[in-house]
């Protein structure tokens, strides 16, 4: 499911040691084929995380920055930025890993069907 830098057998590994002494993080950005009508699919098929949450919780938060954090953007200004339509970010939190995974894989294939 990506990169993950914070491990001793990752060839980032020695980047994310110099770059991010304090620990890598687990926050993950990716864009969900259908654009924005996969990435409504995407939240709808979570059975686990709700689409927004409490900023300040423990559990995983599924958003989606151009309608929540970056918001008050133009689409041209967040598009600059970095933030696509069909943009999603998720913050892990304490759930087991097994099922963050599980809810993200049945909510990705959710979405494939849009």
């Amino acid at each position: 499911m990506g990169e993950l830098p914070g491990l001793p057998d990752n060839k980032y590994f020695s980047l994310a040691k110099k770059y991010l002494p304090k620990g890598a993080s687990g926050l993950l950005n990716f864009g969900v084929k259908g654009g924005a009508k996969g990435r409504r699919a995407l939240h709808r098929g979570s059975a686990v995380h709700e689409p927004s949450g409490k900023h300040r919780d423990a559990k995983t938060l599924v958003i989606h920055p151009a309608s929540t954090t970056h918001r008050q953007m133009s689409e041209a200004d967040q598009l600059q930025a970095g933030v696509r339509p069909d943009m999603v970010r998720i913050s892990v939190g304490i759930e087991t890993l097994d099922d963050i995974l599980w809810d993200i894989d049945q909510a990705l294939h959710e979405a494939a069907k849009s």
